[in-house]
């Protein structure tokens, strides 16, 4: 059974942390067998949610990221941490994600792109702590949405350090760590799929 998995960065700064480490952990996803779809927020047009905006109408990227998040059974979110919480780029990206659309045959059910979706939390900063409060946040929130978290997390301190001039990670534990959160939610993925096949 193949798996395939979601992996995007909560940031769309040039030379972010995480996007790098978004990367690392879809290289990790592909040596493990896994077909890996690397997202880049930034190439979505979502404005900031307003219910009032979104009253006239869906965007049609909101709409595009509905489709994206429903399409991969697991998903890697790589969480930078601003003020000791996750980044208002992916609070306003899950908010409209996870907003219904009345009437709409698809996309009336808020919980829908989100339910039963396997995800694992990686965080990369500058700081000792590696971001690790922003994914003591984000726990709760992907769980009120009914996603199962991955116990296994990674925060990787001193980013600035930790990459090479390439911008990779060099063999090592934070390397190993990467690939041990994506293992997880790719088997958890995977149980996952079985057991609805059985039932």
């Amino acid at each position: 059974m193949k798996n395939t998995v979601l992996i995007f960065a909560g940031s769309t700064r040039a030379q972010s942390w995480n996007r790098l480490l978004a990367r690392e952990a879809a290289d990790a996803a592909r040596q493990q067998g896994a077909e890996v779809t690397l997202l880049e927020l930034g190439d979505f047009d979502v404005p900031m949610y307003n219910a009032d905006l979104e009253a006239r109408g869906t965007p049609p990227d909101v709409v595009r990221l509905k489709e994206i998040f429903h399409a991969h059974p697991a998903w890697v979110i790589c969480s930078p941490e601003y003020n000791g919480s996750y980044t208002a780029l992916l609070k306003n990206t899950i908010d409209w994600v996870s907003s219904p659309i009345p009437g709409h045959p698809e996309w009336s059910d808020a919980l829908r792109p989100f339910a039963g979706k396997v995800v694992g939390l990686l965080s990369a900063s500058p700081g000792g702590l590696g971001g690790l409060r922003s994914l003591s946040h984000l726990t709760p929130l992907l769980l009120n949405l009914q996603c199962w978290v991955s116990p296994r997390q990674f925060a990787l301190a001193k980013a600035h350090e930790a990459f090479d001039a390439e911008g990779r990670l060099p063999a090592g534990a934070p390397r190993d760590a990467v690939a041990d959160v994506v293992r997880q939610t790719l088997w958890a993925s995977r149980a996952f799929a079985a057991a609805r096949e059985a039932s």
